[in-house]
């Protein structure tokens, strides 16, 4: 049996960018209708949760969740503009983010800035550090003191990662351009002027419902959809057939298709993460607006497989945190445990 070669893999890959450039077209309709039907369902969700508390029906509390749900579609629109994909109108799509930023709490320039980064160089070993998950491979993690490899279970912990570092995430570290302090004004104004705007929105609110019903509204509709949305970040490049490796053998194309998963959720969540499980597609083609990429999957049905992961599955990708160079592929540190020398075991 015929194997192909790497030339002819990249070449193939390469394909897809053409093949894939005819869905890059958004729809302003459709776009609009998007925004309004996400919108106005968190709105209201928002609004029956407070009014839930205030008249004392506390298990109205329960309407956190699918107004986290619609905050973290939100997100998604957001993370369109910032693409350029959701209205392909450069203003239009930025005004979009911004506006949306405020309720995410995610400053859009600094935020948009951070992402392309990662889209440029997601998978390669050589740049890793902006806008991704640290990732360390095997080799690295057993050249930290004791207490660096402490400190990266720590914060390979779920606990840390899904809970309290999508709290400090959203709710602190956004505050300032973090990785970006000496990068121009741009940052600086996109966090700022976000941190001005939350405070101005805060405060009304507070000022209308109540300091208490706010924090017990708001606070955990925010909480719950970054620790969502830092989720599927995470199973979208955190999976044992994952690609990762370094120059020169990187490539977009291949780092693209390969380092991203197809996160195949049950229909009800794909529409409400905005299809964002289509990651490989996604990476591959960004300008492709999150509601067209099942229209690719339906015409290309190759592409279902490529890096297919099922919530089930997805829930056995926490355990993976250490890239092998050897076996090229992400390992738990019980596996890594069992490979390493002696030496650097006992370090």
């Amino acid at each position: 049996m015929e194997t192909k070669s790497s030339t002819d893999q990249g070449s193939d890959e390469k394909a897809w960018l053409k093949i894939l450039a005819k869905y890059r077209t958004p729809h302003a309709g459709r776009s609009v209708f998007e925004l309004t039907i996400t919108a106005i369902p968190f709105a209201a969700f928002w609004t029956l949760t407070w009014l839930a508390v205030h008249l004392g029906f506390w298990s109205g509390l329960i309407l956190i969740v699918p107004a986290a749900g619609f905050l973290l579609r939100l997100f998604m629109i957001q993370h369109d503009c910032g693409h350029g994909s959701f209205f392909a109108r450069r203003r239009l799509d930025d005004w979009t983010g911004r506006i949306l930023g405020v309720l995410t709490l995610t400053p859009y320039d600094y935020w948009r800035r951070a992402h392309a980064t990662h889209h440029a160089s997601a998978g390669n070993l050589d740049e890793r550090g902006v806008g991704d998950i640290t990732t360390l491979t095997v080799t690295e993690y057993y050249g930290r003191s004791r207490w660096g490899r402490i400190g990266y279970r720590l914060y390979r912990h779920p606990l840390v990662m899904f809970g309290i570092g999508p709290a400090w995430l959203f709710l602190f570290q956004q505050r300032l351009p973090v990785g970006m302090m000496r990068d121009g004004v741009l940052p600086w104004v996109s966090t700022m002027t976000t941190n001005a705007a939350v405070m101005v929105i805060a405060a009304l609110l507070i000022w209308s419902i109540g300091p208490v019903s706010f924090l017990v509204v708001h606070l955990p509709i925010v909480l719950l959809a970054g620790s969502i949305g830092v989720w599927l970040f995470y199973v979208q490049h955190q999976f044992e057939e994952t690609h990762w490796s370094k120059a020169p053998e990187w490539q977009f194309p291949k780092a693209a298709l390969h380092g991203a998963s197809h996160y195949d959720l049950p229909p009800p969540l794909r529409w409400l993460t905005g299809n964002i499980g289509i990651h490989h597609v996604h990476h591959l083609s960004s300008k492709i607006p999150y509601y067209r990429l099942p229209e690719v999957l339906r015409n290309h049905p190759e592409l279902c497989e490529i890096g297919k992961i099922t919530l089930w599955q997805s829930l056995q990708c926490v355990k993976l945190v250490l890239w092998d160079e050897r076996s090229g592929r992400l390992i738990s540190f019980r596996e890594a445990a069992s490979t390493a020398p002696p030496a650097a075991r006992v370090q």
